[in-house]
């Protein structure tokens, strides 16, 4: 009786109900793909009607937009961007976000399982919907932007060489990252996560001016 009632408590709250859908999808899109997600599992996994989610989204890809834009997306934002943007040594700032990125409270619990949703999703959608691929493309190139910046910011301290292109320097870090979740993934071992950050954090005490 408690849950019955819980459902419709939230199907009277627009706003709570949206966000369960977008939960379950998310979910559903992690373990099979977007491709592979069923409206009916969604629909089973929030013990709505099919009409509260048609309410809320006019069909599956208006979904997974939604999940892009309000699930991913502030993911991204949460694990990686704040954390750069609130450094006050970014150089340091961008290494223990690395180091402390398997245990971040803020990323997916499934993450050594089911690996990147947001680079899961690009590899899956990008070339199939123009729509995914706008999306996907427009958080990989603001988390290189925020990589940049605090790069750049860590160059004007003097914490890393003059001769540094921030830019390049923060899609290489960008891609080795997603490069180790990817084999972490592959292997189902968070050891494997944890000697590949390592690597990459070598390669970012590399910049720092040689003495």
């Amino acid at each position: 009786m408690e849950n019955i009632e819980a459902v419709a408590r939230s199907g009277r709250n627009p706003d709570q109900t949206r966000q369960r859908i977008l939960q379950a999808a998310f979910m559903e899109m992690y373990r099979s793909g977007f491709q592979g997600m069923r409206l009916d599992d969604v629909i089973a996994a929030t013990q709505l009607t099919k009409g509260a989610l048609y309410h809320h989204f006019p069909n599956k890809r208006a979904l997974g937009y939604a999940v892009v834009d309000e699930m991913i997306i502030p993911t991204v934002d949460a694990v990686w961007l704040q954390p750069l943007k609130n450094a006050a040594d970014p150089l340091q700032g961008l290494i223990d976000v690395i180091e402390q990125m398997p245990d971040n409270e803020h990323k997916p619990p499934e993450m050594k399982r089911y690996g990147c949703p947001l680079n899961n999703l690009a590899q899956e959608m990008s070339p199939l919907d123009e729509g995914f691929r706008q999306r996907l493309d427009y958080a990989f190139r603001v988390w290189q932007d925020v990589i940049q910046e605090t790069l750049e910011r860590a160059q004007q301290k003097g914490h890393i060489r003059a001769d540094v292109n921030c830019g390049e320097a923060a899609m290489f870090i960008m891609a080795a990252l997603e490069g180790c979740i990817g084999l972490a993934k592959n292997a189902q071992s968070m050891e494997r996560l944890h000697v590949c950050n390592r690597g990459l954090i070598q390669f970012i005490r590399s910049l720092q001016p040689r003495k």
